[in-house]
C-alpha cells in the first residue's frame, strides 16, 4: 500500500519544534536552560535532567516530525506524547511554582501549557483525518465491488 504524499503540517512544526529544542537540551543545556528562563548555573544534577528531558523532546519531537511528513496513522499517538511531556512538565512546574524565577514562570508553564493545547488539537485533528481515511477506502472499496458484480452479471 503506497503512502499519501499529504502532508500534517501543524505536525512537521510542533515536531521540527520539539525536535530542535530536544537537541538544544542535549548539546548546551545550560544556554537552553537560560534561553527557558532558568538560571544556568553550573548544577550537575540540573544538567542531567535537562538533557534526560532533551532526550525525551528529541525523540518525541523527531517521531511526530516523521509522522506528519509521511502522513502516517501514528501521528496522533505522537501528539499524544508530545502533549503528555508537556503535561509532565507542567506538574513539575506547578509543584516548585514558588521556587522558580519569574521567566521560568512565564516562558515554561505558558510554553507548557500551549504545548498540552497543540497536542490534544492535533491529535484530535490526526484522529478526523484518519477517520475520513478509513470512510474513503470503505466507499472505494464499495464501488470497486459493486462494479465487478455489475460487469459480471451479478453473479459469482
Amino acid at each position: 500500500m503506497a503512502r499519501s504524499t499529504r502532508r500534517d503540517r501543524l505536525a512537521v512544526t510542533a515536531g521540527a519544534i520539539r525536535l530542535a529544542s530536544g537537541v538544544s537540551f542535549i548539546v548546551a543545556p545550560k544556554a537552553a536552560s537560560a534561553v527557558w528562563g532558568s538560571d544556568p548555573e553550573d548544577n550537575p544534577t540540573a544538567s542531567l535532567l535537562l538533557r534526560s528531558m532533551g532526550y525525551r523532546d528529541a525523540l518525541v519531537g523527531g517521531m511526530l516530525l516523521r509522522a506528519g511528513l509521511t502522513d502516517d496513522p501514528t501521528t496522533a499517538g505522537w501528539f499524544l506524547a508530545s502533549a503528555g511531556a508537556d503535561l509532565s512538565d507542567l506538574i513539575g512546574g506547578i509543584a516548585n511554582h514558588d521556587r522558580l524565577p519569574d521567566r521560568s514562570r512565564t516562558v515554561g508553564l505558558g510554553g507548557a501549557v500551549v504545548g498540552i493545547a497543540i497536542g490534544l488539537w492535533g491529535a484530535a485533528q490526526a484522529r478526523a483525518r484518519g477517520r475520513q481515511r478509513v470512510l474513503r477506502s470503505r466507499s472505494v472499496g464499495a464501488t470497486h465491488v459493486r462494479d465487478r458484480k455489475s460487469r459480471s452479471g451479478g453473479v459469482r
